[in-house]
């Protein structure tokens, strides 16, 4: 389970079909890709590039019986890279979103976009990460998730209503393009103690039983794979009580449960760091911590280990955050966002 939200940044592509079944992608300030998506192969492609992603995403929409072929994009994006704020899963979701409108009629649900975006991410880039950040691109809004059936999530929209406060990115620096088996090592050792009891993963595990197995896990998995367990249990109840404290309008309740829940990752999920980066994120949420005094909540934000935090900071207090943020961590790093209702759109270009 898993709250998210679309934030007002973007990746916009200026785009047209072509008729070669190639793929010529042009982002703002990189190199042009050029990839042949008549028949997607991962053995063909180099993983973790963009390449691989628009390959994925094409044998995706191949698999389920999609209409795909060739185009020719310019994109622009204020999304950092590898920041933590879905960066790639943007850019799935947009190139889903094209060929959708351009050999589907745009009849794609969105829903679908996500799940392409997760297959391209994990069989093609390299990458094993979940549905959430594709489903939140493609979606729009804020939602609760439920991820019972893995690619077929339960998606309920909400209205989180922040009154007098803001949330805050910051950009604590580092890039999560190098951390790939850091982020790996989480589901591979939640997969692996599941498998202690002969299931695919956690949610198959009765919760009684996991305890009393510890000692003989903690023999067989390692401490911090049942500590990154435990943190599994814990948060999803606190995602079923976060999405209650939404409902009921409940913003006390909302951000106690987001700081105990940030508390979990950095102690028992332990993605605030790694071993090959600096501790900026821990140093971000502590000065966070220290400035809000209680009065709204920090965490880190997305997959860890490097990039960014999250804060719910007071309009009034904003000024005086962004700059605490960017004195420790250079200009620009803090952003102030809004949720955007929408997810992945079209905009046709008129003349």
């Amino acid at each position: 389970r898993g709250l998210a939200a679309a934030v007002d940044i973007d990746i916009i592509a200026a785009a047209a079909p072509t008729d070669d079944g190639c793929v010529r992608l042009k982002s703002e300030g990189y190199p042009e890709d050029v990839t042949d998506v008549r028949a997607p192969d991962p053995g063909r492609c180099r993983r973790g590039t963009s390449s691989a992603l628009i390959a994925g995403v094409c044998a995706a929409f191949g698999a389920a019986g999609r209409k795909t072929g060739g185009f020719c994009a310019y994109t622009m994006s204020d999304v950092l890279t590898g920041s933590g704020l879905s960066s790639s899963a943007a850019f799935e979701v947009m190139l889903g979103n094209i060929l959708s409108h351009f050999y589907n009629d745009g009849r794609v649900p969105a829903v679908e976009l996500a799940v392409s975006g997760k297959y391209a991410e994990n069989v093609f880039f390299g990458k094993p990460c979940g549905l959430m950040d594709q489903a939140a691109c493609a979606v729009g809004g804020f939602a609760y998730m439920d991820f019972a059936s893995a690619d077929r999530p339960e998606i309920e929209k909400l209205s989180l209503a922040l009154g007098s406060r803001v949330l805050c990115i910051v950009n604590t620096g580092g890039n999560h393009a190098d951390l790939t088996d850091d982020y790996a090592s989480i589901p591979a050792e939640m997969k692996a103690v599941a498998a202690f009891f002969g299931k695919d993963c956690l949610r198959g595990v009765d919760e009684t039983a996991f305890y009393a197995a510890l000692p003989a896990l903690r023999e067989t998995c390692g401490d911090r794979a049942v500590l990154r367990a435990l943190h599994y249990y814990d948060e999803n109840a606190r995602v079923l009580e976060q999405a209650a404290a939404i409902r009921g309008g409940d913003l006390p309740a909302f951000f106690d449960a987001v700081k105990r829940s940030g508390d979990s990752s950095w102690k028992l999920l332990q993605n605030v760091y790694a071993r090959s980066t600096e501790e900026q994120m821990a140093m971000g949420i502590e000065l966070s911590r220290r400035f809000l005094h209680g009065d709204g909540a920090q965490r880190v934000h997305g997959g860890g280990f490097a990039g960014t935090i999250q804060a719910y900071v007071p309009l009034d207090r904003l000024d005086d955050y962004k700059k605490l943020m960017e004195d420790a961590f250079g200009p620009g790093s803090c952003t102030a966002l809004m949720v955007r209702p929408e997810g992945a759109v079209m905009m046709p270009m008129e003349g």
